[in-house]
C-alpha cells in the first residue's frame, strides 16, 4: 500500500478512536449528572433500561476501540491492508467500508460459510 493510503486510513483510524473516546466520555458524564431519584416507578425503569442500551452501545464501541488501535498498530508496522489469513492484499475498497478488518473478503466470505456450517 502506498504511503498516501496509509495516511489517508491513519488519519481516519485517529478521527474514529477520537469519536468513540469522546463519546464514551459524554456519557459517563451525562449519567453522572442525571438524577436518579425520580418517585415514579415507571419513570425510574425507563431511564434505567435506557441506561441499560446507552452501556450496551458504549462496550461494542469499547471493542471497536480496540480494533481502531490494533489497526493503527498494523500502519506503524507495515501490515496493514494485509489478510492475517491468506497474507493477500485487502482490498482499498473494502478498508475504506472497515478500516479495522485483518481479513481480504474471500477469507472473510470462507470463514462465514464455516461458520454458518457449524
Amino acid at each position: 500500500m502506498d504511503v498516501e493510503n496509509l495516511e489517508f486510513f491513519k488519519e481516519r483510524l485517529e478521527k474514529m478512536r477520537d469519536e468513540l473516546e469522546s463519546e464514551s466520555e459524554m456519557t459517563v458524564h451525562d449519567m453522572q449528572e442525571e438524577s436518579t431519584l425520580y418517585p415514579d416507578p415507571t419513570d425510574r425503569a425507563a431511564l434505567e433500561s435506557e441506561h441499560i442500551t446507552t452501556l450496551r452501545i458504549r462496550d461494542r464501541e469499547r471493542k471497536l476501540l480496540v480494533k481502531v488501535d490494533a489497526a493503527l498498530e498494523r500502519i506503524a508496522n507495515g501490515t496493514f491492508g494485509e489478510c492475517e489469513d491468506c497474507g493477500g492484499e485487502i482490498g482499498i475498497e473494502r478498508l475504506k467500508i472497515r478500516p479495522v478488518t485483518t481479513l481480504c473478503i474471500q477469507c472473510k466470505s470462507d470463514r462465514e460459510v464455516e461458520e454458518k456450517h457449524k
